[in-house]
This record gives structure tokens, sequence and C-alpha cells, in this order.
């Protein structure tokens, strides 16, 4: 087949795009075509380490499983990092590329932009069909003259653009409506149709509004999609956390994992396949008092360690750990929480602080380069393999002069004392072997009956997942009106919607 493309945008942020895209990837893979995702610009703290050597966002890598590619930094040329509620960290092709103000956004971006479409154009001419997923709401006006991600992207590119809305959250058919509305004529003509996602109940109830918003807006809805029940997408939004349930198990007792919700909480993917471990509960809080009185507390990663240090300080929670430890229940920090466990930290890096005190519950100290550390590394716990990925500017050292540092033990490229553990290493718990050895042990210092039970793994249960969205996407949606957009582009002569009022690119 000739070079095919397809936007997927959506109303909201969360609307489910990113799931979308992935069903979209598996159901092409099927068929054997040759896909590729693709996201210009990604604003996430959720990343992951390429065999290129490069960074991009979690959710891309995701869509590059699903889509049986290699991942690559092409598909997530630009990746935004929140470091304060105004600055960003640009990573461009995989690599640090300064920082982004928030007054920057609008217009501060033409270089970015530049090596974005270039990205894209690469990937089309390597694989059949390139599924692009937009970000946010394709009708943010206010920044559509240095938009490159949704309707910017589909103008330079010529791409037609599948709006997604999430009809469980209320007012699907008025946002669609108005996300055609708002935008100017000439993106208008890119827009060339609609899915209903996250659907539950009669779907006769709902038809007669699919009827008046293709007639209102001359286009057709490609489908409904079920609410689908065990889904994840490597979200890029830490919140999403919170829909985490305990798997049921028959025998033995709950293990409560309390994850502290940093406010530049990074990686919380790293708990996913503790999430999917049966009778494991894992809650995100922010709260020291479950902090306190759960079983095994995980600090994870963070893009400011030094100011959720400060935080952990303000809210009590750092004298609760300090507590935890000396009363040897477990605690374990992934890179920026492994980094807080130290003695002291030196950071004229990401914070610019200089040198501060950490928690002192490892004799470690974590010192800042200004070369990022990108790495996927593979080692071993007490015979378990362990395939891992690291991102991190704090390297974390063993004190020589510390008298604790006899009494430490290696775990993986970190250490353990007593309850205490630490490591760089993200994603080593989708390792089943390593996660349940450790599980295990970390629930005997608790004190709690914990056992692993036999169940699929975390990559089976993954891969589930992402066959149940494309049989969604292959049973629900119309393939073949997909297919002719994908191949065709926007059919020509799609209706203006007044207003058409949004700002000219």
């Amino acid at each position: 087949m000739r070079s095919g493309a397809l936007l997927v945008a959506g109303t909201t942020s969360d609307a489910g795009k990113s799931l979308v895209t992935v069903g979209i990837c598996r159901w092409l893979a099927r068929q054997g075509v040759r896909v590729a995702p693709f996201k210009a610009q990604n604003m996430s703290n959720n990343s992951m380490v390429c065999a290129d050597g490069g960074e991009i966002g979690r959710a891309q890598w995701l869509q590059a499983v699903a889509a049986g590619a290699e991942p690559e930094v092409a598909m997530n040329p630009v990746l935004l990092k929140p470091g304060s509620d105004r600055r960003s960290h640009v990573v461009l092709m995989g690599q640090p590329h300064g920082q982004l103000e928030a007054g920057e956004f609008a217009t501060g971006r033409r270089e970015l932009a530049a090596t974005a479409l270039a990205a894209f154009a690469d990937l089309r001419s390597r694989f059949d069909v390139v599924v692009a997923e937009g970000a946010g709401s394709p009708t943010e006006i206010n920044l559509r003259g240095g938009d490159y991600v949704n309707m910017g992207l589909a103008r330079a590119a010529g791409l037609p653009v599948l709006v997604v809305g999430d009809v469980d959250r209320g007012g699907v058919l008025a946002a669609m409506f108005g996300t055609l509305a708002l935008l100017d004529a000439g993106d208008q003509a890119h827009v060339a149709g609609w899915v209903v996602n996250k659907f539950r109940g009669d779907l006769d109830l709902l038809r007669p509004g699919l009827v008046t918003l293709e007639q209102l807006t001359g286009r057709p809805v490609l489908g409904v999609l079920p609410w689908l029940d065990g889904v994840w997408a490597d979200s890029e939004d830490a919140l999403a956390l919170g829909g985490w349930t305990t798997p049921p198990r028959t025998d033995g007792s709950v293990l409560r994992v309390a994850v502290v919700r940093f406010p530049r909480l990074s990686n919380a993917t790293d708990l996913d396949a503790l999430a999917l471990e049966p009778g494991v509960s894992v809650t995100l809080t922010m709260d020291p008092e479950v902090v306190r009185h759960s079983d095994v507390v995980f600090l994870p990663g963070s893009r400011s360690t030094v100011a959720d240090l400060q935080w952990l300080r303000d809210t009590g929670i750092g004298a609760v750990l300090t507590e935890r430890a000396v009363a040897g229940r477990p605690v374990l920090g992934i890179c920026g929480g492994y980094q807080m466990l130290a003695r002291t930290i030196h950071d004229e890096v990401e914070s610019g602080a200089g040198l501060v005190d950490g928690l002192d519950l490892l004799p470690v100290s974590a010192d800042f380069d200004t070369v990022k550390h990108l790495g996927r590394p593979d080692g071993q716990w007490r015979g378990h393999r362990v395939a891992a990925y690291e991102i991190h500017h704090g390297v974390v050292r063993a004190l020589a002069d510390d008298e604790r540092t006899a009494q430490t033990e290696p775990f993986l490229d970190g250490v353990h004392l007593g309850a205490v553990w630490g490591t760089t290493w993200h994603g080593a718990f989708e390792n089943d072997a390593f996660r349940q050895a450790w599980l295990a042990q970390a629930a005997a210092s608790a004190g709690v009956d914990w056992r692993p039970s036999a169940h699929p793994g975390f990559r089976a249960a993954r891969e589930q997942m992402i066959d149940s969205l494309a049989d969604a996407v292959e049973q629900h949606l119309d393939t073949d009106q997909l297919w002719r957009l994908i191949e065709n582009g926007a059919p020509p002569g799609l209706p203006v919607v007044p207003p058409a009022g949004g700002c000219r690119g």
C-alpha cells in the first residue's frame, strides 16, 4: 500500500486518544501493515529509554509495542518534562535540549516544530502507515499560532483527523460540535470523523444524538467504543493512577503499598506492575498517616528532587519515613526517591540549590551531573534477572566514611540497609520473578502473610490489554471508513460549521 497516515485527536485531555491509538496500531499490525506511532510533542514526566539511546514518552513506547515496531526517538521527537508550573525541560530527539518557559509556549517553538515535522516525514518514508496522536484538544485556539501537534500537524502533513470524545464524562456531543465549530475553515477541512469512547449502557439511547451530530457537522461517527475494564496506557497523567484496584486472591493477606505522590512525580509507571499483582493494594497518597500505617512505602521518581524532598519534610512524611526505617518497616526509593534517601544531595543542575541534607536513611550521596544518564541496564538480584532502564542526572555513590556502608548489601545498582532500599533503575518491577521475590521479602519484614500466587505475568497482561483494545477497534468501529481515511485523507467538500472562528495557523 502507499504511505498512509491519520491523526487521532481528543475533545479533551484523557479522552482516550492514547488508548485508541494503541488499538488502531495493533489492529493494523495484525493485518501485516508496517505501522509507526507518532506524537509531535508530549508533555509528560513518564518516559522510557529506547534502544537508540534516546528518551520518549511512555505512551508512545507502548504504542510502538502495540505496532510491533522498535520504539525510536522519531516517534516522539519533542518531550516536555514539567519541572515547575511555569517551566519545562525539553527533550529533543531523545536528548536534553534546554528549557521552555510558559510564556514561550505559543511562539517560542519554531525549532521544535521543524524537528517534529522532519521526524514525521522520516517515519512516513519508512512505514506503511503512521498513526499520530494529538495533544490536549485540537481547539486550543489560544495556542494555534505555534501549534505543530494537532491541527498544525494536520495542515502541514495533509492528515485526516479523527476526534475521540469521552462519553463517560458527559457532554460529549457538545464537546465534539464545539471542537469543530471553533476551528477555522482550513482546519475544519481536516476533521473527518468522530469516535465516542468509554460508553456503557444502552446504545439505542445514544444513537439519536449521534445522528444529529452527523447531520450538524457533516462528519460520520465511525463508532462507539465500549468501556473496557482493566486497560491502562502508561499514562502521561499521574492522576490516572488513582484507578488502581486490588487484584483478588483466595489465600493469604493483602499487602498494603503506599506510593508517595510527589508534586513533581515522574515515571509513576514503575508501579503499574505492583498494582496488577494479586493481593497487593497500591495507594497513591500525600497523607503522612497513610504512609505511617502502610506495610510498604515507595518513593518514586521526581522531576524536582530537592523541591520534592523539602515537600516531604514540610508535610511530615519525611519524619514518618525515618520512623519506619528505625522500626524496620520497608521503604524503597527509585531514582529521585533513592536520591532523597541519601545523606547529602549536591545539585547545581536541576534546582541550583547546591549542597542540601537528604533524609540520611542510606549511607550514600547524590551528586547531580550536567550529563543526563540514559540507559537500559540488565542485572540480577538473588538469582532473578532484572531488565530495566535509567533516566537521571543524579549520580548516587556509597560513602566510604560512613560506618553503615559496611552493613549494606547491593540492590540492583543501589544499596539495601535494614528495611531501606534504593535503586535508580526504572521498570525493574516489570520482571515477574524479581517483583514477587522482593515483595515476599518486604512482606516478611512488615509481618504480613503475603505470598506470590500464580497468574499471567505483567508483560502477558499488557499484551492482553493491547489486544482487547484492538478487538474493540475491529468490532465497534467502521474499519472500512477508517481505512479510506488512512489511505485517501479527509474527503473533499466537508462543510464548514459556523462560527469557524479559530485563530489562523
